[in-house]
């Protein structure tokens, strides 16, 4: 576990009241990949008395995105979490697992893995927090794209190595 607890502390955080709708391609992000949902996103607000509140550019990029939102108003006082982090901890051909971590005073208060299956494209063990789960089918999706982009890369050096 400690491998992969170094791997967490190396990503960011996503605000665990933030629910990703679509990826942004607004470009005011320096590394999207390096963001906790593994790009940018546009989304809405998921704390009490603000659910489908859509943030300015400014609070998603700067505390929706990042997650430990403290300058946020709409921030509960009253929660679980502050952060979540995600990444992917095993890799089959046939599943994915999503390792999450919850944090709360930058400590972890909750962890475990969802796995995803590949060829059916469902979640066999998703989170029962639809808030998490949101996020990690998004950080999912962001990192299948980039694992895409990555084969399709390396498929092409090699087609032009061999010609």
């Amino acid at each position: 576990m400690a491998s992969l607890y170094s791997h967490f502390e190396r990503i960011g955080l996503a605000c665990p009241y933030f629910s990703p709708t679509q990826l942004s391609n607004e470009g005011a992000w320096i590394h999207p990949s390096r963001l906790p949902l593994g790009a940018g996103w546009e989304g809405c607000c998921t704390a009490p008395g603000h659910e489908g509140e859509v943030p300015e550019a400014q609070r998603l990029q700067q505390d929706c995105s990042l997650g430990y939102a403290f300058g946020c108003p709409h921030l509960p006082s009253d929660r679980a979490w502050d952060a979540v982090r995600f990444c992917v901890s095993a890799e089959s051909a046939s599943s994915i697992n999503v390792a999450y971590v919850c944090e709360r005073n930058h400590l972890p208060v909750e962890h475990g893995k969802l796995e995803y299956q590949v060829r059916n494209g469902i979640w066999s063990a998703g989170h029962v927090d639809l808030r998490i789960q949101k996020m990690a089918e998004a950080f999912l999706h962001a990192w299948l794209q980039r694992k895409r982009a990555h084969d399709d890369d390396r498929s092409n050096t090699k087609s032009d190595e061999q010609s």
